[in-house]
């Protein structure tokens, strides 16, 4: 779909853009051990990846970035746009409106196999109005930015001259210089009765104790950084990362193979995938246990959610 800013508008705003390697941290390339075999199966199997040496933001990007991207470029949303009917043919017209997707908890135990129980579309739900009309981020100019489509995210970093980073640079930036531990920071979720990292404590959906600090999403950095100084790569919100989701033993596409979006419209999957990382505010110990460096999950690339954010990468 087509966004508010004019090309031209978009060169000049970038052309004004300062250093982007600032406040970004650098990973050097290397070989590492990527993915898990002790957790969900589509993280395995562990195999090794080469990556280049890049940097990446130090946090996640935050209601205060996107909102020079906003201000610089005119940029509208998906969440702010109606849906075109012919893309959602089978759609009811009440849901043709702006809307996003935003979590409420349930009053009590709810079936987890149906996400239903959680999950409401909510008119008028976008960046700004993260849980609905009446609600803002204006007080919340350090929390990480929501309800991004991937093509938000991906107008996002070309505005600040950046990249979406792939799995696998995400992957070796989360774990922080450590290999084959489950979490980011060792093999404890809770070292010494530490939280690292924000994540679900109680029972999801319905009770959590907010025993780390917070219900929702924090602001970036209130969490110990890992081995490389990077904060929230775990919890808080999923990242986006710039591949298609696939599983990590489907063979490697050439020029003559079906690309794996190509693959996922084969399988049925009518919008195309993309990989997401980190976990959420949303993820506890007795659902979704995806708060690792391992874990993955497949985002359709035309949803936004309220926790679902970005950081970005430079290439040299």
């Amino acid at each position: 779909m087509a966004t508010a800013h004019t090309g031209q508008g978009l060169r000049q705003a970038v052309a004004a853009k300062p250093d982007p390697t600032a406040d970004m941290v650098w990973i050097a390339g290397r070989t590492f051990e990527m993915g898990s075999d002790e957790h969900y199966p589509e993280e395995a199997p562990v195999h090794d990846v080469t990556v280049g040496g890049f940097w990446i933001d130090r946090t996640t990007v935050r209601n205060r970035d996107f909102e020079r991207f906003v201000r610089a470029t005119g940029h509208v949303t998906l969440a702010e746009r109606a849906p075109d009917p012919a893309d959602y043919p089978d759609a009811l017209p009440d849901l043709l409106v702006p809307a996003s997707s935003v979590f409420v908890a349930p009053q009590h135990e709810v079936d987890l196999r149906n996400a239903y129980n959680w999950w409401r579309y909510v008119p008028g739900a976008d960046w700004r109005h993260p849980s609905g009309p009446g609600s803002s981020v204006r007080k919340r100019p350090d929390h990480p930015v929501v309800h991004l489509a991937w093509e938000d995210a991906e107008a996002y970093a070309r505005w600040a001259c950046k990249d979406i980073p792939t799995e696998a640079e995400w992957e070796l930036a989360a774990r922080g210089g450590i290999d084959r531990a489950a979490y980011a920071w060792g093999d404890e979720l809770s070292p010494d009765g530490v939280w690292m990292a924000n994540t679900w404590q109680g029972t999801f959906p319905y009770a959590n104790t907010g025993a780390d600090g917070y219900l929702g999403t924090a602001p970036v950095g209130r969490y110990p950084p890992n081995g490389y100084g990077l904060y929230d790569m775990i919890g808080n919100v999923w990242e986006w990362t710039a591949d298609w989701y696939s599983a990590h033993d489907d063979p490697a596409g050439s020029c003559c193979s079906p690309s794996p979006r190509d693959r996922s419209i084969e399988r049925g999957e009518r919008v195309p995938r993309r990989v997401i990382k980190g976990g959420s505010y949303l993820c506890a110990p007795n659902y979704c246990r995806r708060y690792r460096p391992a874990a993955r999950m497949a985002q359709p690339i035309d949803t936004a959610t309220c926790h679902v954010g970005l950081r970005c990468v430079v290439r040299p």
